[in-house]
C-alpha cells in the first residue's frame, strides 16, 4: 500500500486499534508524512505522546459531534480511519440519544467534512453487531455504515472514496470480554449470557490487515 508522504488521521485514535495502527505505521511506513490522533481524551493523548515520542505524530482534541472541529482537523489530510464510537451495548439502551449523536450524527459530520476538505480516502470501522441488529448499538452502526457507503453516490466529481470495514470483537482489546473471563477463571467459574451464545473474535493484527486492505 502506498502511504509514503501521506497524512493519515485516526478518529478515536487513543483506543486499542488506534494504538496498534500507530505502532504498525511507524514501524512499517517510515516515509509517512504525519499521523494525526483525533480524540476526546487529553490524558490518553499525553500518554501516547510519551510512549511513541515521534515527530510524525500530531494530536487533536475534539469530538466527532463537532463538525467545525473536524473540518479544521481534516485540512491537508489524505486518509481518514474512523474508529471513534460509543460501543457498549447496555449503555446504548440507557443512553440512546448519546449513541445516536456520536455514532450516526458523528458519521454524517465526518462524511461532510471529509468531502469539504478534499480528503482522498475514508475507512470507517463497523461491527458484526450491525448485521441484522437487535440492539441500539448495532442499529446506530448500521445507520453509520449506510451513510458512508451512500456518500459514494453524493460525492459528485470529488476524488474521494468511502469504505466500511466490518468485523467482530477484537480479542483482548479494551472492554473485551476476554478480561472478564480472565477474572472469572480465578474463581474457576466462567459465566456466559446463554449456553448457545456465539462470539466472533478477530486478533488485532488481522484487524490492521483488513483496514489496510
Amino acid at each position: 500500500m502506498k502511504l509514503n508522504n501521506k497524512s493519515i488521521l485516526i478518529t478515536g485514535g487513543t483506543g486499542s486499534l488506534g494504538n496498534a495502527l500507530i505502532k504498525h505505521f511507524l514501524k512499517n511506513y517510515p516515509e509517512i508524512k504525519k499521523l494525526i490522533i483525533f480524540s476526546r481524551d487529553e490524558l490518553k493523548q499525553y500518554e501516547m505522546q510519551q510512549k511513541y515520542n515521534s515527530n510524525k505524530l500530531r494530536f487533536f482534541l475534539g469530538d466527532i459531534r463537532d463538525k467545525e472541529r473536524l473540518k479544521s482537523a481534516f485540512k491537508d489530510v489524505d486518509i481518514i480511519i474512523h474508529a471513534a464510537a460509543l460501543k457498549q451495548v447496555p449503555a446504548a439502551e440507557y443512553n440512546p440519544i448519546e449513541f445516536i449523536k456520536t455514532n450516526i450524527l458523528g458519521a454524517q459530520h465526518i462524511v461532510e467534512a471529509a468531502i469539504e476538505a478534499n480528503v482522498k480516502k475514508v475507512v470507517s470501522l463497523s461491527t458484526d453487531k450491525a448485521c441484522s441488529p437487535i440492539n441500539l448499538y448495532g442499529a446506530t452502526k448500521l445507520c453509520a455504515d449506510k451513510l458512508f457507503i451512500s456518500a459514494n453516490n453524493i460525492k459528485g466529481d470529488d476524488n474521494i472514496a468511502f469504505s466500511v470495514v466490518r468485523y467482530g470483537n477484537v480479542f483482548g482489546s479494551r472492554g473485551s470480554v476476554f478480561h472478564e473471563f480472565e477474572k472469572q477463571k480465578k474463581k474457576k467459574l466462567i459465566k456466559i449470557t446463554h449456553k448457545e451464545m456465539t462470539r466472533f473474535n478477530i486478533f488485532i493484527e488481522d484487524a490492521i490487515k483488513m483496514v489496510l486492505w
